[in-house]
């Protein structure tokens, strides 16, 4: 079977991966260079602690597992540290905490002294504080994920073809046609849009609609700021999660850094304002100590991938079993899940967990509302 992946983030190299493991003959064609979208600009933080609704929970927590399978040295499986101090906070995540140990994912209530046992340069919150450790959950480097993943396409055959602007996808005489803008053209029997942000775009050249928040429209709830700050000599260990600050170790005694209150003044036309890396910066010595006189290495809007509905997209979307898309916010975590069950779509093998996230929906007026932005509880 010849297959064109359009798009070579993430989600594109794993679904090159895939199918190349099956025998496929893969053509990548990526616009710009491998990772230069959303991959490039994300939390990475592998969970599905909040995800709902439960079809949605069930698709991440199943990816959750996938990345302890892959396992490697891009994975850092040290579960993930959240603390409650408002009465709000504490409420919302004991009734997540409940909702999650129903659906059988693992998770811990540690008192204060175990917190500070998983992260010793903890700064203590006040008195009363309640705790929650996600052992399964973890963070990855994601551009050396995707090195991994097109590195394995490669290997089994796969051409990548780099600054390939794909301008049109129609049919031909034995499947169908990719031409890209410098006029070359690619036959292939199946094409699969791993695009991102772009994916409403890349679709629409084949005639199938799948609408895609426009990241210079929709405010937080597509834009994030991301600040990576110089080397410091604190002890972070895994992914911790607070009402102000969230974080996580960026290699090389970096710190990856997010305040979802501040993203509603994310805009991905301008640079990050000095102001809101001032503020998410000073936030960081009241959460974890040694930190004291870092600085800004690196801040970013990040860009997220967001489906009309918030939820994953996957499926043929014509009905001649040509054109096959896929689109998602939780594309680094859903990466190596989806290198086995976009595979093994695309050879005709219906995966039960992406059944649900069809593109059809936002045809047949089965789709869900808008998404609304994330947010913890007791922010400031």
């Amino acid at each position: 079977m010849r297959v064109v992946v359009i798009g070579a983030g993430v989600v594109g190299a794993a679904v090159a991966a895939g199918l190349t493991r099956r025998g496929a003959q893969v053509t990548v064609l990526e616009a710009r260079i491998p990772g230069a979208g959303t991959t490039s600009t994300s939390v990475a933080w592998i969970n599905a602690n909040n995800k709902v609704p439960k079809e949605y929970f069930d698709l991440n927590h199943a990816a959750v597992w996938a990345h302890h399978q892959l396992s490697g040295d891009w994975f850092f499986p040290t579960g993930n540290l959240e603390y409650a101090v408002t009465d709000e906070h504490k409420e919302l995540l004991d009734a997540r905490v409940r909702r999650l140990v129903g659906m059988g994912y693992p998770v811990e209530r540690v008192t204060a002294g175990r917190a500070l046992a998983l992260e010793p340069d903890l700064v203590p919150p006040p008195p009363g504080a309640e705790y929650v450790f996600f052992p399964i959950e973890a963070y990855v480097q994601p551009v050396r994920l995707l090195g991994r993943l097109l590195g394995a396409a490669r290997d089994d055959g796969a051409v990548v073809e780099l600054g390939a602007e794909v301008t049109a996808i129609g049919p031909s005489s034995s499947g169908v046609k990719v031409t890209v803008a410098d006029g070359r053209t690619f036959a292939a029997d199946v094409v699969v849009t791993c695009a991102g942000r772009w994916s409403e775009q890349v679709a629409a050249l084949a005639g199938v609609r799948v609408p895609m928040l426009d990241p210079l429209v929709s405010g937080k709830i597509t834009n994030g700021f991301l600040v990576t700050t110089t080397p410091v000599p604190a002890r972070l260990s895994r992914v911790l999660t607070t009402a102000g600050l969230n974080l996580r170790p960026d290699g090389g005694g970096r710190l990856l850094l997010q305040a979802l209150s501040l993203d509603d003044r994310a805009d991905p036309t301008i640079p990050v304002p000095a102001e809101v890396s001032s503020d998410i910066m000073g936030r960081l010595p009241a959460v974890l100590r040694a930190t004291e006189g870092a600085a800004v290495e690196r801040a970013v809007v990040g860009q997220r991938a967001m489906p009309g509905d918030g939820l994953t997209v996957a499926g043929f979307a014509d009905a001649g079993r040509r054109v096959y898309t896929v689109a998602t916010h939780s594309g680094v975590t859903l990466a190596p899940l989806l290198m086995a069950e976009v595979a093994g779509e695309v050879f005709g093998q219906e995966s039960p967990l992406l059944a649900p996230f069809r593109p059809g929906r936002f045809t047949d007026g089965s789709a869900g509302p808008p998404p609304t932005a994330a947010r913890r509880p007791g922010q400031q």
